[in-house]
């Protein structure tokens, strides 16, 4: 859900808007009720006994939108007082979620800094020193849900959360804003049950995050393996490369590697292979001193009639009259 300005009406990266006309109607509807300011909303919550055996309770939540040249955080007297010193440095006992979807600024942990842009999930640690903050001239939106409890301290201990990887470059996501919409609602209401109902939330939302994460690197990784076989062919332009000599070098199976790089180029790397060469083909040609015959040998064809019925089929021209058609 969008309970940010009119400034939020992008497109997220599953190319739904993140602005519909239900958010805006609950954005009203918070901003009318227990909201910190119009465009602002947070809650600090208690848990029981009760709550404590699910091993996981989520004990703060809201979303800010801090415009420009503005002092952060805002409404700070309205924050306890072990939450105030955001911006200048603090440590929590809990861990927090924070996903900025607007503006620019800046996450300092563990004696580094990150560049924080929209789409970015910081996760703070319990005992870790931080501090973050918008950019004055630009501001920023933020949503962040707080959580602790000894299943959130397994999630670290197994390495799902790690603060050595604080930062997630998730992009803009509606599920995410949804998920941060409903724990806020139930943080609001204080339904039976709300306390469970939250830190569930709380553990999907840790979900989507890690999900989001893993289909962004899968995906570099796969642009990466792409790119590393267009150089392993161009280096090899002058040899007969298969597809499974290919994969081997590259670490891959063949079948991955045929998947990967068509998905990405629309062509199997036998075609992309080809392609190079009948490229590389032209230019020789177009020069003019090399015969048919040592054009081919150059690019790993032992047979000049198999290269020039090739040529021809990808070209529509016979390689003999290649030179003569690009000077007409």
């Amino acid at each position: 859900m969008d309970y940010s300005s009119k400034g939020m009406e992008e497109i997220a990266g599953d190319g739904q808007n993140l602005c519909s006309g239900r958010e805006k109607e609950y954005k009203n509807r918070m901003a009318q009720g227990e909201a910190n300011g119009r465009n602002s909303f947070f809650r600090y919550v208690t848990y029981s006994k009760e709550d404590e055996k699910w091993q996981l309770v989520c004990t703060d939540a809201g979303f800010s939108e801090v415009p420009p040249r503005t002092r952060y955080p805002p409404n700070k007297e309205g924050h306890p007082q072990v939450f105030k010193s955001v911006a200048m440095g603090r440590t929590l006992p809990e861990y927090q979620m924070v996903y900025i979807t607007k503006g620019r600024g800046v996450f300092e942990t563990n004696g580094k800094t990150h560049v924080v842009v929209p789409g970015t999930v910081m996760i703070v640690f319990p005992g870790v020193r931080h501090c973050y903050k918008p950019d004055f001239e630009v501001g920023w939106t933020e949503y962040w849900v707080g959580f602790k409890g000894p299943h959130a301290d397994t999630l670290q201990d197994q390495g799902f959360l790690c603060p050595r990887q604080p930062l997630y470059e998730v992009g803009l996501q509606n599920s995410l804003l949804a998920i941060y919409g409903k724990i806020f609602e139930l943080l609001q209401s204080q339904q039976p049950l709300y306390q469970i109902r939250a830190s569930s939330l709380v553990l999907t939302l840790i979900a989507e995050v890690l999900a989001h994460e893993r289909k962004t690197v899968q995906h570099s990784s796969s642009e990466g393996l792409v790119e590393k076989a267009k150089f392993f062919m161009e280096e090899n332009i002058h040899r007969e490369v298969n597809l499974n000599g290919m994969g081997g070098v590259l670490g891959v199976s063949p079948s991955q590697l045929n998947s990967v790089f068509k998905s990405y180029t629309a062509m199997t790397p036998y075609q992309y292979f080809i392609s190079i060469k009948i490229r590389r083909a032209k230019e020789l040609l177009e020069a003019g001193s090399l015969p048919i015959k040592e054009v081919a040998f150059r690019l790993g064809f032992d047979d000049q009639y198999y290269f020039s019925r090739l040529f021809r089929k990808k070209t529509g021209i016979a390689p003999s009259r290649w030179s003569s058609f690009v000077r007409q």
